[in-house]
């Protein structure tokens, strides 16, 4: 979420919905001169005021140093600044050196403290040369995460939006963004990979597609991209806001997207296997080892509005295996993702068939799945989503 919070409003959402689900807090700590804000494609000469920003992560929010006040997770310096910014630039050495400053306050604040925050940066457009000076310059147990935006749809009022989402190759020119931060980061290997923010298209989004079911195709295809380029963490913008949203901005009815979230995070564990496949590009696949063992996980996205697809699995561990490992013990697990009335653009999703809404007491419904043999081929129909669980497929990366 973005915005200002008070001390008391964070506390109240830290101890009423981030801890009892297990959410983790990251707040921006941009210290920047508004005068300055208000001439545009200006060089900011440093991003934070070091006495001013010590001041202000003590005291307004009641700051002791420990864990009990806020639980903050982790802090990030910085929005949109890094490379030519949007708007407003800092030098990659003059970043790396307010980095510094701000790691040495959160060690001093933090001294007496069980949790120790996490540093993020810089929170912009990845910008290869700019990158590297930076990791380079503020060096080891600095900067924990690298955090960069993506908006790879364009602006939310290109008419041609709906085809971008579910044209493979336009979908897959983001590929060599991820694979160049991915690699950038391996010389700078006490850093991990984030997707700070990512909204699919900017300007807040397509006004009557970015809240819909055929958003899913690009959400659902970027979580599995960013996954297989050793991404960690994909912040989507956004919660409430815009027509990204993933809750209705009236009366926070939840979005497709919202129950897209939901599944990847039920069903789709921490380790990547590689999936691939000799059909169609329309088809996407991907796989993790399941949240819960045993087995895996498959995300098979059908962006194709007239064809279906048959998958089979097999398992490159075990090329040849025997009718009864193929029948198995357990029957596959399938969630098929449809939208209302064949409506792309429709703000209901269905799950096997039935209306993902909110219940009588405005909980979330149940999101079971249906029953396969497991020796049947996976059937992904038009303009479909499938997560697929397989208990019986079992290797060495999931073990």
């Amino acid at each position: 979420m973005g915005g200002y919070f008070r001390k008391q409003n964070l506390t109240e959402a830290k101890n009423r919905i981030c801890s009892p689900n297990r959410i983790a807090i990251a707040l921006s700590s941009l210290f920047l001169s508004f005068e300055k804000l208000k001439t545009k494609f200006f060089k900011v000469q440093s991003i934070m005021e070091v006495h001013l920003a010590f001041w202000i992560l003590k005291w307004s929010f009641g700051w002791s140093g420990s864990e009990e006040v806020l639980g903050i997770d982790s802090w990030e310096l910085g929005n949109e600044l890094c490379g030519t910014g949007i708007s407003a630039n800092v030098d990659a050495k003059q970043y790396s050196r307010d980095a510094i400053a701000l790691r040495k306050i959160l060690n001093e604040l933090y001294q007496d403290s069980t949790i120790k925050p996490k540093l993020l940066a810089p929170g912009g457009f990845f910008d290869q040369k700019w990158f590297s000076t930076f990791l380079q310059a503020s060096g080891p147990d600095v900067v924990d995460v690298v955090m960069h935006h993506i908006y790879n749809l364009g602006p939310g009022d290109d008419p041609n939006l709906m085809h971008k989402i579910q044209d493979p190759l336009y979908l897959d020119k983001i590929k060599q963004t991820y694979k160049d931060v991915e690699t950038t980061l391996k010389s700078f290997p006490w850093t991990s990979a984030w997707i700070g923010e990512a909204g699919g298209a900017y300007n807040s989004g397509g006004k009557t597609v970015s809240h819909s079911f055929l958003n899913s195709f690009w959400y659902l295809d970027q979580l599995g991209m960013t996954s297989t380029f050793n991404h960690k963490t994909f912040c989507r913008q956004s919660l409430i806001g815009g027509n990204y949203g993933l809750l209705n901005t009236t009366n926070f009815v939840p979005n497709p997207d919202y129950y897209n979230a939901l599944l990847w995070h039920k069903l789709m564990g921490k380790n990547v296997l590689r999936a691939t496949h000799n059909g169609s590009p329309h088809l996407r696949v991907y796989s993790h080892c399941s949240r819960t063992k045993p087995g895996i996980t498959l995300l098979l996205i059908n962006m194709s509005n007239s064809t279906s697809f048959d998958v089979s699995v097999v398992n490159d561990v075990k090329l040849h295996p025997t009718i009864e490992e193929l029948k198995g013990e357990h029957a596959r697990e399938e969630y098929h993702l449809t939208p209302k009335d064949g409506n792309l653009q429709s703000n209901v999703m269905l799950l096997n068939g039935s209306p993902l809404v909110l219940t009588k007491l405005l909980g979330i419904p149940a999101m079971n799945p249906v029953n396969a043999d497991r020796s049947s081929p996976i059937r992904i129909a038009p303009d479909s989503i499938v997560f697929a669980t397989l208990r019986d497929v079992l290797v060495p990366a999931c073990a």
